[in-house]
C-alpha cells in the first residue's frame, strides 16, 4: 500500500461504525471500533527510558527520517520519539516529552497518540535500515496525555509470522499508570 499522499485531496467516509480514508478510488485506511481490552508490556520509568534513547537503531540508519513520531526532524517538527532497547529486557522504551504544538483543549488527540503507538512497535523488531509496513493497529485510550508532560513510551516484539511482525506498546505516566495501550501487525516487504 502507498503512503498517504500529502496536500491532496482525500475522502473520508462513514459507513455505519467504520470510517475509510481514499484517494481516488484507492482505500488508504479503514477504521472500525473493536471492543477488546489492551495490556501493555510493561512499565519501565521514565529516566530510563529516556535512557534507552541512546540506542535507537534509526539514529544509525532510518529509513522513514521523515516519519512524524520517530523522524529525525528538526526540533519543534515532529515528536522525536526515539525508542531504544532497555538493558536485560525484550523492551524498547523512550521518554516522551510531549510538546504543546500537538496538543487541544483536552490534551493529545487520540490521532497523535495512535501515531505514537504505531512507530515503537515497529522499533521493537527493526535494526539499522530495517522497515515493515503497518497493518493494522488496534489501539485503546485510557486518559488524558497532556502536554508539557513526561511519559514513558514501551514497546516489545510479541511474535513473527513469515512477513508479519507483531508487537504491543504502550503509554505510560510518571508512577506507572497505563494511559493508552496498543496490538500492531506490521509487514515486511518482500
Amino acid at each position: 500500500m502507498p503512503p498517504t499522499p500529502l496536500e491532496t485531496e482525500l475522502r473520508l467516509d462513514h459507513v455505519a461504525n467504520s470510517v475509510s480514508l481514499s484517494h481516488g478510488d484507492k482505500l488508504l485506511v479503514e477504521a472500525i471500533p473493536v471492543a477488546e481490552d489492551l495490556e501493555g508490556p510493561g512499565f519501565v520509568p521514565f529516566n530510563d527510558a529516556a535512557r534507552a534513547e541512546a540506542g535507537f537503531a534509526g539514529l544509525r540508519k532510518h529509513p522513514f527520517a521523515e516519519c512524524f513520531a520517530c523522524g529525525l526532524r528538526e526540533p519543534g517538527d515532529g515528536l522525536r520519539i526515539f525508542p531504544g532497547p532497555v538493558e536485560d529486557t525484550d523492551l524498547v522504551a523512550a521518554g516522551w516529552r510531549v510538546p504543546h504544538t500537538v496538543s487541544g483543549e483536552d490534551g493529545v488527540p487520540a490521532s497523535i497518540v495512535g501515531a505514537v503507538l504505531d512507530c515503537i512497535t515497529g522499533w521493537a523488531h527493526f535494526s539499522p535500515g530495517e522497515s515493515a509496513l503497518l497493518g493494522r493497529l488496534a489501539v485503546q485510550i485510557n486518559g488524558s496525555i497532556l502536554p508539557g508532560g513526561r511519559y514513558s513510551v514501551v514497546a516489545r516484539p510479541t511474535g513473527r509470522d513469515g512477513r508479519k511482525l507483531y508487537g504491543q506498546s504502550a503509554i505510560y505516566e510518571m508512577d506507572g499508570t497505563l494511559v493508552a495501550a496498543a496490538r500492531a501487525t506490521w509487514i515486511a516487504p518482500r
